[in-house]
């Protein structure tokens, strides 16, 4: 197939044409961008001014549709943005009725946007609330971390939380399902040394609960782990007819790593190993399995010898 071949000079009007082919179509998609247009965007509602003594229960989504008047600029980015902007609801109508009219608050609403949009519609129009008494209720702070510690560091001691309880405020049938109230996730690599810091509690999921205070001081004991072997006497469990039991051997070697500082006042009586006789008497089983019913907090179990013992029995 022949290829057409022009000029130096068509070669240039071509050019030339669709240079202006292309600033007409940017100049056309600019100014048609630069329009006024009204167009739908989801956002989520955050509500301030809460009515101190009453706890609420909104009736319907957290999640409103607002019908924007703003230029194509703005309707091609909301529909290329991620996460919408969230909108603030002023409740101080709650007050004196169970439900917020947005219409009313649309100036309200527009203030928390840029000049060039404006916010005409809110759907749903009205926010509905269900009300119950407020109640009061102590719970345990509950520390959320991921440490990476250096090789043979560990948590030596019990952590100290201050304050270790939050106080919490809201409906009373919310309350009851809260048990514990956990912290932001507390991160740190090559761990090595004490951790003292101050770490925010996790925001609540529902907006009529509140939280008092809103961070608890975190004290972290870090030291340098050892190994340390202890023997200890094995004991019996489920012995309801037997009057002696003798084991082979009569006692088991119980490794561990411990932090140095409590390498010496580890002993054997912060240790039990025993067996259940139930597993000769009911699953027959011709050695017994050590297991271990009693272990200090914050030593690794690296391991026990033997795992399991034979046994004589003296009726």
């Amino acid at each position: 197939m022949p290829f057409i071949k022009f000029s130096q000079a068509e070669r240039r009007r071509i050019s030339v044409f669709f240079m202006c082919l292309a600033f007409a179509l940017g100049a056309w998609l600019f100014f048609a961008l630069s329009n006024s247009y009204v167009y739908q965007a989801s956002t989520v509602v955050r509500f301030v001014n809460f009515p101190q003594n009453k706890a609420f229960h909104s009736l319907q989504s957290d999640t409103v549709k607002l019908q924007i008047e703003g230029t194509g600029w703005q309707l091609l980015f909301s529909k290329l943005r991620i996460s919408p902007q969230s909108i603030n609801i002023d409740l101080k109508d709650l007050k004196k009725q169970t439900f917020v009219n947005l219409s009313d608050q649309l100036g309200y609403i527009n203030q928390q946007f840029s000049s060039t949009q404006k916010i005409i519609y809110v759907q749903p129009d009205t926010l509905y609330f269900d009300f119950s008494s407020r109640a009061i209720k102590k719970v345990p702070v509950e520390l959320v971390s991921n440490l990476q510690f250096e090789k043979q560091y560990g948590i030596s001691d019990s952590v100290i939380l201050n304050p270790a309880y939050v106080t919490i405020t809201g409906p009373k049938a919310d309350l009851a399902k809260i048990q514990s109230w956990k912290t932001d996730t507390l991160s740190a690599e090559n761990v090595s040394g004490i951790i003292n810091t101050r770490i925010p509690f996790k925001r609540p999921s529902l907006a009529n609960i509140n939280i008092y205070p809103s961070y608890t001081e975190v004290k972290l004991p870090v030291e340098e782990f050892t190994e340390k072997t202890i023997e200890v006497p094995i004991t019996v469990l489920n012995n309801k007819n037997y009057r002696d039991i003798n084991f082979l051997p009569e006692k088991v070697k119980i490794t561990f790593m411990t932090a140095i500082g409590n390498y010496s006042r580890i002993d054997r009586d912060y240790f039990e190993a025993s067996v259940d006789l139930d597993n000769w008497t009911i699953k027959s089983y011709k050695q017994l399995p050590v297991m271990l019913t009693r272990f200090p907090d914050f030593c690794k179990l690296v391991r026990i010898e033997p795992q399991a013992v034979d046994f004589i029995i003296q009726k």
